[in-house]
Parts: C-alpha cells; sequence; structure tokens
C-alpha cells in the first residue's frame, strides 16, 4: 500500500508543477517548496534543540498559536518550527514572531519525510487538528520522536473508521498521543484500539480569550462609529452581501455598518461599494476626512478584523451560504455581542453550540436576515442577553492549551 501511496504522491507532484503554469496560488504552492531544505539548513544547526509544529493553513496555525507560544515560554532555548501545508496560511503567517523557522512542508514522499526530519531533527512534533501524512509520520516513529496530535476532531465519515481505512489506520499508530476536542472524536478512536486519548477542548478558545489581554483599539474605528449603534460584518461574501446590502441600504440613520469582505480584489471591492446607497467610504480612502460623516465603512485591507469586532454592538459572520460554511465566530464570541450568521454552520461545533444556546441567530433568507437585525438593533436586552451568552461559551470552554501542556510536562 505504501508503494501505490508513493507513487500517488510522486504523480501529484508532477501535475502541480504543470498546472502551476496556469494557477497563481498552485505556483506559490510549487515555488515556495523548492526552497525549504536550503532554509533549514541556514537557520538550524546539528546542535540546535528544535520543536516542529505543523499545521495544514492558516485556520489551524491560529488554533495551535496558544500551544507554541506556551511551548516557547516553556522551552526558551529550543527553535521553533513551523510549516504549512497551504499557500492560503504560509503567505499570510511566513513572518510570524512566534517561530524560528517557517516554511511550507515538503510533498509526503519517503526522501522528503528523511531529508526533513534529518535538517529539523525536532525533540517534539505538533499536528495541529488534522493531516496525517504517512512517510513523515512513519519516520517520526522510526526515530522515536514524540508525536502528538492537539485539537484533533475526528468524524465517522473518515476513511479512519471505514473497512478500507486500515493504511490510514496504521499511520495514526504512529502518533504517541491524541489531544481531542470533544468526546465524539474520543470514542471514535477508542472503537479502532487507540486509548492513548484525552478530551483537551479546542484551543482556540484559549487563542480567542487571550485577545481580551492586548490593546484592541483603532482610532479611525472610534472616529466613524462616533458613539453610534454599529453592526460589524467581518468576513462576507456576495452572496451574504446581497441579503446585507438590501438591509442597508433601507436601514435608520442612526445605524452603522463596518464591512471587512472575505475577498478584497479591488474589482469586488468596488461593485460592493456600488450596491450601497449610503453614504460609505472605503478604509484605503479614510485619510484626510471626517469618518464620523459616514453611514457605512467598507475595510479592503487585512489583518485588523479581530479589533474591529471589539467595537461591534452586533456582529454578522459571513461564508455561511457557502460550502464547507461560516467562518470563525469565536473572535467576536470573545467579546460579548450577539451573532448572525447564514444557514451553513452544521460542520462546525462551536457554531452549533451557539445557535443550540441563542447566543447565535442563523438566518436563511433576507426576510429572516432583517428580522434578526431589528431585533437586536431595536431591543437591548435581547442584544446584552445573546451577548453576554457568547462571552460565556469562550470563557467556560478555554483552559485547552493548559490540558495539553500538563501532559506533555508531566
Amino acid at each position: 500500500m505504501f508503494f501505490l501511496y508513493n507513487l500517488v504522491v510522486q504523480i501529484a507532484g508532477f501535475l502541480l508543477k504543470t498546472v502551476a503554469l496556469f494557477s497563481p496560488k498552485i505556483k506559490l504552492f510549487v515555488d515556495g517548496r523548492k526552497s525549504v531544505f536550503s532554509t533549514l539548513s541556514d537557520k538550524i544547526s546539528a546542535s540546535d534543540k528544535t520543536i516542529w509544529f505543523h499545521a495544514a493553513s492558516l485556520g489551524e496555525y491560529e488554533q495551535g498559536l496558544p500551544v507554541m507560544e506556551q511551548i516557547r515560554e516553556k522551552f526558551p532555548t529550543h527553535k521553533i518550527v513551523v510549516t504549512f501545508f497551504s499557500p492560503s496560511g504560509y503567505e499570510v503567517r511566513k513572518n510570524n514572531t512566534v517561530a524560528d523557522v517557517t516554511v511550507y512542508l515538503p510533498l509526503d514522499t519517503k526522501k522528503n519525510a528523511q531529508t526533513f526530519l534529518k535538517l529539523v531533527h525536532p525533540e517534539m512534533v505538533f499536528f495541529i487538528k488534522y493531516e496525517f501524512w504517512p512517510n513523515y509520520l512513519n519516520e517520526l516513529k522510526n526515530q522515536n520522536i514524540k508525536t502528538y496530535l492537539i485539537s484533533g476532531i475526528f468524524r465517522e465519515k473518515q476513511s479512519f473508521f471505514k473497512w478500507y481505512g486500515g493504511f490510514y489506520r496504521n499511520a495514526l499508530k504512529n502518533i504517541n498521543y491524541f489531544f481531542v476536542q470533544n468526546e465524539n472524536s474520543k470514542k471514535l478512536l477508542q472503537n479502532i484500539g487507540f486509548h492513548n486519548v484525552k478530551v483537551s477542548g479546542d484551543t482556540r478558545f484559549d487563542r480567542v480569550v487571550s485577545i481580551l489581554d492586548r490593546d484592541n483599539s483603532l482610532d479611525f474605528i472610534e472616529q466613524f462609529r462616533n458613539d453610534t449603534t454599529t453592526i460589524v460584518i467581518g468576513s462576507s461574501w456576495p452572496k451574504d452581501e446581497s441579503l446585507l446590502i438590501n438591509y442597508i441600504n433601507q436601514s435608520d440613520d442612526n445605524l452603522k455598518f463596518i464591512i471587512a469582505p472575505h475577498n478584497i480584489k479591488p474589482e469586488q471591492i468596488q461593485q460592493l461599494k456600488s450596491g450601497i446607497a449610503k453614504k460609505t467610504v472605503l478604509f484605503s480612502e479614510k485619510e484626510n476626512i471626517n469618518l464620523a460623516d459616514y453611514q457605512v465603512f467598507i475595510i479592503d485591507t487585512i489583518g485588523i478584523l479581530t479589533k474591529i469586532y471589539s467595537y461591534a454592538d452586533i456582529a454578522y459572520v459571513g461564508g455561511g451560504f457557502g460550502n464547507p460554511g461560516v467562518h470563525n465566530l469565536l473572535e467576536p464570541a470573545t467579546f460579548g455581542i450577539p451573532i448572525v450568521i447564514g444557514p451553513n454552520y452544521s460542520h462546525f461545533a462551536e457554531a452549533t453550540a451557539l445557535v443550540n444556546i441563542k447566543g447565535c441567530i442563523s438566518i436563511a433568507n433576507q426576510n429572516k436576515l432583517n428580522q434578526a437585525f431589528d431585533l437586536l438593533t431595536q431591543n437591548e436586552d435581547e442584544r446584552y442577553e445573546k451577548g453576554h451568552i457568547c462571552g460565556t461559551f469562550v470563557q467556560m470552554n478555554k483552559g485547552a492549551t493548559n490540558t495539553i501542556l500538563k501532559h506533555i510536562l508531566t
């Protein structure tokens, strides 16, 4: 089976090089891996002690960040190596401050795994949430390197739990310990013979709780908001925006909106702006104007949405009309504000929980969106209660990082 797997990986590597000629994203994927080994050779010496974290993409990096920060504090003489599989993670976080070295993970061939581990020679390895690369895991086992899965989540539909999933079940045998998010994941692993499992919870809660301790102030948002009830729309897609624009255009003048779209390509930003009848300003246009005079503020930049959520009275989180569904609810939730989302959220445990406990409202059409926003803007008690539920939910679920560290250090 390893022969067939390695053949597929080799073919995929060849095809990716061809596709890269036509796809900018795949070109980043391919070109970014060309210098990995030389970078590792330059930045890591044979005498260095190292700890390696692997994240599939940006979401997994953010999920693992609290553990990375604690490991950095507990092992100050070790170098932290972070790898990404996808360009959407690497390109955004390649200049992060928690790692000493950040690179793409070379494709999962036996030779790549051996070369990578020879250069990095980690004492411990953490895979975040998922991505189980058989060659890397096999080499880690062969070299007796402690390997952990953190914030893991498993579902019955995965191949590990099917009659044909023996190859990947064997790959899991190379992991020393599983820290999973929920009891269902633990039971699924136990049902196939894994008992080195602990329900630690989701480290994302620790990350978003830590946001409250930092400086979230933004002078230009304060000027725009001007003590007016404000709805912050984060990570919106066109399907979200078509409903939101209709509501914005018929809303009262004593309500303001901040929109941070998922995609900030100029043509899409202009299309969004052109559909709004209210007085609208872009982040890129904000200099030397009185932002308080505007009702809609479109954020055509990245990296500040979390801070913007701290100014929200109500949050709308986009993605819920697409596949796989809604974006990150925990960032607005940690600020104790009510949240509105689209209908596709069932793949996300925190979204499902927040809807069930009524901190979050799921809407499926224009009428439901109008009702949700009218309720939250016109009824302060309802707005406060749902916000309190969201904030409490985050606080009650923190602590995964401490559980993981306690186990590792004892």
